[in-house]
């Protein structure tokens, strides 16, 4: 064998797989199609918050003011935003190409495709094949674009997410379809710079997968912004000309209506990128668009594995590394423990940001748990007031009998950065009890994580 582990994919699961199974003495080698560090890196995760970051330092020039400080009026400067985004997903590309070479890692640029449990064809950007082999290989292929089939994408009118992020001009208006993570951080962005934003969601809130409070919080908060937000809706067509879209929806009641618009931006989820990679060639088995995998990763073919948003699961990052450093530990011999898909943080890093861990209030009730719900209003912490962000709050959610925290639920300034202690306390199978009585330094936005447990057991101090 040319190699022991042969990764197809360069994404936070494929790179992070790769660099886990070098320190664990295995040769490897990791093929990419396109550029190192995947969607990730390049279309997702690191240049949209760089967009998001020019959006808040406008909308803090535009609130100046209210810090005592007086500023000159600030211009947008479409495309320097555009190219700061790019070159900060270019800096961590070459981040990642550092870690290759760091590690030993060699990097065949190229699309592969399975031919056999143990090999691999590539094939380079000018059409050249060539065979790989390896004892194992992992499949981290990633996800694209979802397209509605009434919907299609044209890359100019009707945009996925690649193409918000490289839009030639800033346009006027925009119709966003989807109101999840990347729908609700593109309407957040452009309605900041000062695009005329709508916000359509199918389900009856915006963000879905969230506890309903938290949902409802961040419709009043775009709301606020001048946002429109409409949520029980479904787009019905959208008819595109040579001046924008018209988009055409009908609410849960039947009532229809249209909408004109510069741009369309669809964002109605994600698809792996299964196709034409030889899956069905070699017998691995998918179900829904997925590839089947146990809990270690491995398929229905002994030696190929699949890790990140190509396999089930939550289509995460984090997931991804997570995923790839148990499978590359199991294919080395060693005894990881599996991944708790229950206890896994998901973050929306539009203004206010969402993050949340665990059950939702409505999930607990219907699995049959008795529980205490505690909240905990920015308004009342001192360090949200001083900061000028006190929208959102803390919901905590325990089983009443052993007081294990079921699921934590924030909106508010900063509070991606806050979760973690949440993940850290259910991976501990730590109670309400000993997070309040966990002392939290004074003041910080963390303080209204204890100020939530306590509201639960009725012993909160500032409320």
């Amino acid at each position: 064998m040319d190699f022991d582990l042969i990764v197809l994919g360069s994404g936070p699961g494929g790179y992070v797989a790769a660099i886990r199974a070098s320190q664990l003495g295995l040769k490897i080698a990791i093929v990419e199609r396109e550029s190192l560090g995947g969607i990730c890196l390049n279309w997702g995760c690191i240049p949209t918050k760089a967009l998001l970051k020019s959006a808040q330092v406008f909308d803090y020039l535009n609130h100046a003011s209210d810090f005592g400080i007086t500023v000159k009026e600030g211009n947008i400067n479409f495309d320097s935003i555009i190219s700061r985004s790019r070159e900060v997903a270019g800096g961590m590309s070459k981040g990642v190409e550092f870690l290759m070479k760091k590690n030993k890692i060699e990097v065949i640029m190229g699309s592969g495709k399975l031919k056999s449990a143990n090999t691999l064809e590539v094939t380079d950007a000018k059409g050249a094949k060539k065979d790989v082999t390896a004892k194992s290989i992992i499949v981290a292929t990633g996800t694209r674009s979802r397209e509605l089939p009434h919907i299609k994408q044209d890359g100019k009118k009707i945009i996925g997410y690649r193409g918000a992020m490289t839009l030639p001009k800033q346009p006027k208006s925009m119709v966003v379809i989807g109101s999840g993570a990347i729908g609700s951080e593109f309407a957040y962005f452009y309605q900041t710079i000062g695009t005329k934003v709508t916000l359509i969601e199918y389900m009856d809130n915006i963000v879905p997968i969230e506890d309903e409070d938290i949902s409802k919080q961040l419709g009043r908060s775009f709301k606020k912004t001048g946002m429109d937000v409409m949520t029980g809706t479904e787009v019905t067509e959208v008819k595109t000309t040579a001046k924008g879209c018209t988009v055409n929806y009908k609410d849960k009641k039947g009532k229809e209506g249209s909408i004109e618009c510069d741009v369309v931006l669809s964002a109605v989820g994600v698809i792996a990128n299964i196709e034409n990679i030889g899956l069905e060639d070699v017998g691995v088995a998918t179900d829904k668009g997925k590839i089947m995998v146990n809990e270690y990763y491995e398929t229905n073919i002994p030696g190929i594995f699949a890790i990140g948003d190509c396999v089930p699961g939550q289509a995460l990052a984090h997931v991804a590394s997570a995923e790839g450093i148990i499978c590359v530990e199991k294919i080395a011999g060693q005894s990881p423990a599996a991944l708790d898909y229950g206890n896994i943080p998901g973050c929306t890093y539009c203004s206010p940001e969402v993050a949340s861990v665990g059950m939702t209030e409505k999930a607990a009730k219907e699995a049959g748990y008795e529980i205490k719900v505690g909240k905990f209003p920015f308004s009342a912490s001192g360090k949200a007031k001083a900061a000028g962000h006190s929208d959102g709050f803390v919901k905590l959610i325990f089983d009443a009998k052993y007081g294990e925290l079921l699921g934590g639920h924030m909106i508010g300034y900063n509070v991606t950065e806050m979760v973690a202690e949440l993940v850290a306390v259910r991976k501990l199978e730590t109670t309400g009890h000993e997070i309040i009585k966990t002392v939290h330094p004074h003041p910080t936005m963390s303080e209204a994580i204890m100020e939530a447990a306590a509201a639960a057991y009725d012993e909160v101090i500032h409320l």
